[in-house]
């Protein structure tokens, strides 16, 4: 029996307390394939006072306990792996060897690197005579975007777990499925009733009374910068904690000593990885001005590499963006930056050749981008790149943090030292020296306007801790 129209609360699928119902678009065909109830404050309530009555028994498992609770967790998502990518492909519309080397994969590396950093994690330290203690911060508000469901659902799922907490997830109501099925991987791995809580919703229905509420504790928020200072500012009469990562415009900085048909061509493929619909992808490719045009003759010859279609077909590169918001927003800026200028190499306006139906955006590349443009200052969340020249090194840091944000940050060099020496001016959270593969246990989150607190592995169990001081404990 499907449990799309359910919340999962206190150990069970629930009606919803007033029936409104979702329907959940497929957008590669732009039709409803199947509907999700919105919640509501009775619903939001309900799922925090089984939290709040999980957590003084949760708080006091043992970290073998919690370990052997993941190890399980894990063991049924690997089971339901496959279930997961089908989900991932229809709700998002990624194609589906994306899905399950990329999106279905990262819910489970999360797992496999939250469990192998509770294994080696100290919840106590002797200070002098002081024991100082970490302890789990209590109830917490998790709020997911649609874009990487299950990698954000288990950044924060398991970190919480491992530091013992208790839970309320609302998962993006664009791309809920997913999520669904994590709901029921985590009632058949045993977890306690009560430790983890779904309700669906809408971010005004379900997420800010989530963030307002006086028995949340935490507020764990990934989505835009716009929906988190709204997060921020709900919770703050609460004075509860908020951690965020949100928004970004990552530079690529191709210095002049990087082997450039490689290190241009990846920087496509990184900007446009999950038809562009990534918060720390690689979307401002900074070259030498002497070479800006053999940069965009190889960036012209990558785009348009990448196959745009039907994500059920295997020869399908990139599906189409989320949601006819997502494409009309991505439509809007690149008509913004022809207006205002950019020179347009590949790609442009409207749907591909061939595609009549669903939100596919042509792979676009745009040459001569400068610093105030549009699309070299709004984070536009579409398989668009814009290439900006840059006279020496100095202008190429300068432009590179000229930036609201500060997620993530890209150098290519043929000289690791010299990449090296970049990467420390870079205002980023996290910076990526010539494409190293995806590492779960690098902390992740971002400077500025791109968030605070950080995730993956120990960084993120210590969001969800408390440091406690025993002030005259003693000798150890």
């Amino acid at each position: 029996m499907s449990n799309h129209l359910q919340f999962y609360i206190d150990g069970a699928w629930v009606d919803p307390a007033v029936p409104n119902k979702l329907d959940v678009i497929d957008p590669a065909h732009e039709e409803a394939y199947t509907a999700i109830s919105i919640g509501s404050q009775a619903d939001v309530d309900r799922a925090v006072a089984a939290a709040k009555a999980a957590f003084p028994a949760f708080a006091r498992t043992t970290k073998a306990e919690r370990l052997a609770l993941l190890r399980r967790i894990l063991e049924i998502y690997n089971e339901r792996f496959e279930d997961i990518a089908q989900a991932v492909s229809q709700e998002m519309g990624a194609p589906l060897a994306f899905a399950r080397e990329a999106q279905a994969w990262a819910g489970r590396g999360h797992l496999e690197s939250t469990i192998k950093a509770l294994e080696d994690y100290a919840f106590e330290h002797q200070r002098g005579t002081t024991r100082v203690v970490k302890e789990p911060v209590g109830v917490c508000a998790l709020i997911t975007p649609w874009n990487w469901p299950l990698n954000q659902i288990v950044c924060k799922v398991a970190p919480a777990i491992a530091a013992g907490c208790t839970m309320v997830l609302k998962p993006s109501e664009i791309a809920p499925i997913s999520g669904l099925i994590f709901a029921e991987i985590m009632h058949a791995a045993g977890t306690p009733k009560g430790v983890f809580n779904l309700v669906n919703g809408t971010g005004p229905d379900v997420g800010q009374v989530m963030a307002g509420h006086p028995d949340v504790d935490m507020v764990s928020f990934t989505g835009s910068t716009r929906a988190g200072i709204i997060v921020a500012k709900t919770a703050a009469d609460t004075v509860k904690r908020v951690a965020q990562e949100l928004g970004g415009k990552s530079a690529n900085i191709i210095l002049p000593d990087a082997d450039f048909a490689t290190a241009v061509s990846k920087g496509v493929e990184g900007c446009f990885g999950n038809s562009g619909q990534s918060c720390d992808a690689p979307t401002r490719m900074l070259v030498p001005l002497d070479r800006h045009e053999e940069a965009l003759t190889i960036a012209k010859a990558a785009a348009e590499r990448h196959k745009v279609g039907d994500p059920r077909k295997e020869d399908s590169v990139l599906g189409p963006v989320v949601s006819q918001l997502q494409y009309d927003k991505i439509q809007r800026l690149i008509r913004r930056g022809i207006e205002e200028g950019a020179t347009l190499v590949t790609g442009g306006p409207d749907r591909p050749d061939g595609l009549n139906r669903g939100y596919y955006v042509r792979p676009t590349v745009f040459g001569g981008v400068t610093p105030d443009m549009t699309i070299a200052r709004e984070e536009i969340f579409g398989p668009v790149l814009s290439v900006m020249p840059y006279k020496d090194e100095e202008e190429a840091i300068e432009i590179a943090n000229d930036t609201v944000y500060g997620l993530a940050a890209y150098v290519q060099s043929s000289d690791i030292a010299h990449a090296r020496r970049v990467a420390s001016r870079m205002r980023a959270g996290s910076v990526y020296l010539n494409y190293p593969d995806w590492d779960t246990f690098a902390p992740f989150g971002g400077y500025k306007q791109s968030g605070n607190g950080r995730e993956y592995a120990d960084f993120g169990i210590h969001d969800f801790l408390e440091i406690k001081g025993v002030v005259g404990y003693g000798e150890a």
